[in-house]
């Protein structure tokens, strides 16, 4: 009897695993298929916010959805109105333009986290069809970043001349804004400092200078007003390096409004 004891104390074990495992494999039906894994970009927060958007780049990438109802609501602009359109990612989302330009036909389509490419995916229905007289754009440092992932700077320009292309066709007068610097002050600030080299912004703010310059574009230099003489954004400026906050945005608004009326003109 103590024989049969250990033998079952020894065996069973193996036996019932042996026994889950033939189960297993006979209904191969219920197993969930991973989702495929996303190159790591060495940043975690970076990470954690692709990983996030997911369904965006999958079901809607250019987010065509965000302004859909916004857009159908807004009616044609009324005769002698000049309505400007300010496009870009969260620098522009955040932007209180009813605060910074009052009175003002000034209508602000601006998505947080967007690159040039989701821009241009959107470019028609949240631009064009809003038949403003100038748009202002402010695009690329998500670029820069790899939001949607490692992006060239050819890429971009080209995403960028396109867009100011199709605003040429339907006769509209493009402004195109430089990239802001970062800053790498506060704890907060780190990560968006180190995702975006300013060796590669002051590229391609040296590129849109001189494309607005060859193809008789506005060019708006927010960069300039917003350093410090580290070659950085100033510290007071924007708490996490690279949204501006509200004196930011006082200091942004006047050059701005500059900007549209030479456009205007």
């Amino acid at each position: 009897m103590k024989r049969i004891e250990i033998y079952f104390s020894r065996f069973l074990p193996i036996v019932l695993l042996s026994i889950s495992s033939l189960g297993q494999q006979a209904a191969p039906a219920q197993q969930t298929v991973p989702t495929p894994g996303i190159p790591s970009t060495g940043f975690t927060g970076l990470d954690g916010y692709r990983a996030r958007r997911i369904a965006v780049f999958t079901d809607d990438y250019g987010q065509l959805a965000r302004y859909r109802e916004a857009n159908a609501a807004l009616r044609p602009p009324a005769a002698g109105e000049n309505r400007v359109v300010f496009f870009g990612d969260s620098i522009t989302d955040i932007w209180k333009l009813e605060d910074s330009f009052p009175g003002k036909p000034y209508v602000n389509r601006g998505i947080g986290g967007q690159t040039t490419p989701q821009m241009l995916v959107r470019f028609r229905q949240d631009v064009i069809d809003l038949h403003p007289k100038v748009a202002v754009m402010l695009a690329g440092t998500n670029d820069i970043a790899g939001n949607t992932g490692p992006m060239r700077s050819e890429d971009i320009e080209a995403d960028l001349a396109s867009m100011a292309e199709l605003a040429r066709a339907h006769g509209i007068h493009m402004v195109l804004a430089s990239l802001l610097p970062v800053h790498n002050y506060t704890e907060k600030s780190k990560d968006f400092f180190a995702q975006r080299p300013m060796a590669r912004i002051l590229e391609l703010n040296d590129w849109i200078k001189k494309y607005c310059a060859e193809n008789n574009l506005v060019y708006l230099d927010y960069f300039s007003a917003l350093v410090d003489d580290k070659g950085m954004l100033k510290k007071d400026l924007a708490d996490d390096g690279l949204h501006p906050n509200a004196a930011g945005f006082k200091i942004m608004a006047p050059l701005a409004e500059a900007a549209i009326e030479k456009a205007m003109k």
